[in-house]
């Protein structure tokens, strides 16, 4: 029976446990991982959890033009809860290109010259619209800001949101 990723992961930090309650060797988790990985066939990580997690979907991940990095990340991270993936700049006094993620959804913030048009729109899926909003409403991001569910939208109850660059963020849980 193959394994998951999640097994495999699991192997590693059963591992890691083990060779440090005995004394034998002390692993990172990413050592770990390295040797899970050899021993179940495949020459390193990367190589076993794609295998592991077999194909996936294209998704596409939106490019949002942002102008101010602080104002970026309170509204993205602190109000809306994503979470940061990566950040890059090519030297420290260079724009900044930053991956937030939240459940499933990945945004692309970026401050270089010609990534994203600012008052881009995007629609992002939401599972519980009611919940997300209550959630919302707790962080009262700004007392300007107190958005509604628009329950009359297309596609299904709407949460809409202008990021502070004009972008247009509508959270829908869609009909059906």
């Amino acid at each position: 029976m193959p394994i998951t990723v999640d097994e495999a992961k699991s192997a590693a930090r059963s591992l890691r446990k083990s060779l440090a309650e005995s004394g034998a060797a002390r692993l990172t988790h990413a050592q770990a991982l390295e040797a899970v990985a050899r021993t179940v066939g495949f020459r390193d990580w990367n190589s076993c959890s794609a295998a592991l997690l077999g194909p996936r979907p294209l998704a596409a991940v939106p490019v949002l033009r942002v102008y101010d990095e602080a104002a970026a990340r309170q509204f993205y991270c602190d109000y809306l809860g994503f979470a940061v993936d990566f950040e890059h700049r090519f030297a420290p006094d260079l724009p900044l290109y930053l991956r937030v993620a939240r459940g499933g959804v990945q945004l692309d913030l970026s401050q270089h010259h010609g990534d994203g048009t600012p008052g881009t729109v995007v629609w992002l899926p939401t599972v519980d619209i009611a919940a997300f909003h209550r959630e919302l409403r707790r962080r009262d991001h700004l007392t300007t800001m107190r958005p509604g569910i628009d329950r009359s939208a297309p596609g299904g109850p709407t949460v809409e949101l202008l990021d502070p660059f004009d972008n247009a963020l509508r959270f829908c849980e869609p009909d059906g």
